[in-house]
């Protein structure tokens, strides 16, 4: 077989209504939060019977902002800077065969709903709002979690992340649940690896705002707050 058809699931509501500024990992950004609001097809309180009992879950979801006719057998990782090539499969890039996505994400709530039926909400995803889901399945520690596990190429890597200069005034024109999630969004450093200009006025939109900021060195200030 050739060809596999899958079936969307579930699509993420999240505060990025565009890829620009989500975090590169899930669990990076642990304050964001997200709901996963199943199709109507799947919208069956039965097939998440014992879901609450765990604390994390991988979702399995299609990076839909980048799917290509063709694919290309290595990449740059912003991990590196943006300026090494590796083996796509070495990655996590989204520019993959199959656009498929893996992330670990805290189930933080299973909430009964009158529209959208049983939801889940959870921490540190880093999907775009409106992400095709292919299916969710529990993270299970004993099997999981490996302590002796090497990160490869990331081992050494920099950890890219900013000092943030956010103003008080400027903060608080978000709403307070959306200011730390910010906030660690911004010290992660949103802007794509090939894009370092210095001086340059960059837009993050985010939870119905967009956020504008500039970079000097290791260190974001945020110039203005505009509401979406």
């Amino acid at each position: 077989m050739s060809d596999v058809n899958i079936q969307v699931i579930a699509r993420m509501k999240s505060d990025f209504p565009s890829k620009f500024g989500i975090p590169r990992q899930s669990g990076l950004v642990e304050e964001l939060r997200s709901t996963i609001i199943f199709q109507p097809e799947f919208r069956n309180s039965d097939a998440l019977r014992g879901i609450e009992g765990f604390s994390h879950l991988w979702l399995i979801w299609q990076f839909s902002e980048a799917v290509r006719q063709d694919w290309s057998p290595t990449v740059r990782p912003p991990r590196l800077g943006g300026n090494t090539r590796m083996g796509v499969f070495a990655t996590r890039s989204p520019f993959r065969p199959n656009n498929l996505g893996l992330s670990c994400v805290r189930l933080l709530g299973v909430e009964q709903t009158a529209e959208y039926g049983t939801v889940l909400h959870v921490g540190g995803a880093d999907l775009m709002d409106g992400t095709p889901i292919f299916d969710i399945k529990p993270y299970i520690p004993y099997s999981d979690s490996h302590a002796d596990a090497s990160g490869g190429f990331t081992d050494t890597a920099d950890a890219f992340l900013l000092e943030v200069d956010f103003s008080r005034d400027l903060l608080a024109q978000l709403p307070e649940d959306k200011q730390e999630a910010i906030l660690a969004v911004l010290s992660h450093d949103p802007r794509p690896s090939y894009q370092r200009t210095p001086g340059r006025v960059y837009g993050l939109p985010f939870a119905g705002f967009d956020i504008r900021f500039t970079v000097t060195d290791s260190h974001l200030t945020v110039v203005e707050v505009n509401k979406l």
